[in-house]
């Protein structure tokens, strides 16, 4: 009897461990990604100088403060879960609850954002602006360096707000608002023979923040196109070690390839455009599309945290654990 005890409380120790190391790889992660969002802001906005530079700056201060952040990372990661005794599961649902809460208020903000331009550049292309601001408040709407920072701003942050407000993801009502802005285009140019950049610009402006915002969506309901020949025949155990594996080595890679390219210096395909409100050629149009560059970001993040949330889930059907999520495509079939 002694050591069939002591065998399952190997066992149940091993389990935990298993548990314990699975989770702090997930929440490391996540720690991690916010340290080198911090340290990348740090080298290219305050001219500090990296990790890369360790060699030629070993005697620079700021490169042991942003090494600090790192280790800093990892640290309150190890402690966040070595604090909290919780499942695989509920710590999924808690990082999918965090990326949620992202994209809800990126909608929010993709949604007064979108308005608030297109008002602007409508005033603008047909000379009224003047008539309801100063004239050199008009002037300055018309710089992009301008607009981004005085406008765009405080509305990206009232999202945040009206994101920790609501509780709907808004990608339906994203949808609704692209058709009837591509209504509007239609109505306007065959029936007044009017059309304005603007006009195309808003619909690319929001189809676009709904193509990448909806894909953790999409992810975490299992909606992407999967390749299937043996996958639906698998029993829940290999397919979590499927998600598992594939989940790290494949979804996370990519996600961090995206982030480290895209923002790897100040001319990169995301830091560059953001770091100078790039804007379209045509003058009129709406001041948005360095915000394109900013929605792969986006992208990048949420699917990151999604796959995180993926890797536990799919960990925690491995080792046939309790609570199993039930996904609309498995609802659906």
């Amino acid at each position: 009897m002694e050591t069939e005890h002591r065998s399952d409380s190997i066992a149940d120790f091993s389990t935990d461990s298993k548990d314990r190391l699975s989770r702090f790889f997930s929440w490391s992660m996540l720690f991690f990604l916010v340290a080198y969002l911090i340290n990348n802001t740090l080298v290219h906005s305050q001219q500090w100088p990296g990790v890369k530079a360790f060699s030629s700056a070993i005697a620079d201060w700021r490169l042991w403060a942003q090494l600090a952040i790192y280790a800093a990372a990892l640290i309150l990661a190890w402690l966040f879960v070595k604090g909290r005794d919780r499942s695989l599961r509920a710590d999924a649902a808690s990082i999918t609850a965090i990326n949620t809460y992202l994209i809800r208020s990126m909608f929010w903000a993709v949604f007064f954002i979108g308005l608030a331009d297109m008002a602007i550049s409508f005033l603008r292309v047909e000379d009224l602006l003047h008539l309801v601001v100063d004239e050199q408040l008009a002037k300055d709407l018309g710089r992009p360096q301008f607009r981004g920072p005085m406008v765009h701003l405080p509305l990206l942050a009232l999202g945040f707000v009206a994101g920790a407000i609501t509780r709907t993801l808004g990608f339906h009502w994203l949808a609704l608002l692209i058709v009837l802005a591509e209504l509007a285009i239609v109505i306007t140019r065959f029936i007044f023979s009017y059309e304005q950049a603007f006009m195309g610009d808003l619909v690319r402006f929001w189809y676009a923040a709904l193509f990448l915002f909806a894909s953790a969506y999409t992810l975490l309901e299992e909606g992407h196109v999967r390749v299937d020949i043996f996958y639906s025949a698998m029993r829940r155990t290999r397919k979590g070690f499927v998600n598992s594996f594939g989940a790290v080595f494949f979804g996370m890679t990519l996600c961090w390839t995206i982030i480290v390219i895209g923002l790897g210096g100040k001319s990169a395909i995301i830091y560059g455009p953001l770091a100078n409100f790039e804007v379209s050629q045509s003058g009129f149009g709406m001041y948005t599309k360095y915000w394109m560059a900013g929605f792969l970001g986006v992208f990048a993040i949420t699917m990151l945290l999604q796959f995180t949330a993926q890797f536990l889930e799919s960990v925690a059907d491995k080792r046939q654990q309790p609570g199993s999520r039930t996904t609309n495509t498995e609802v659906a079939h």
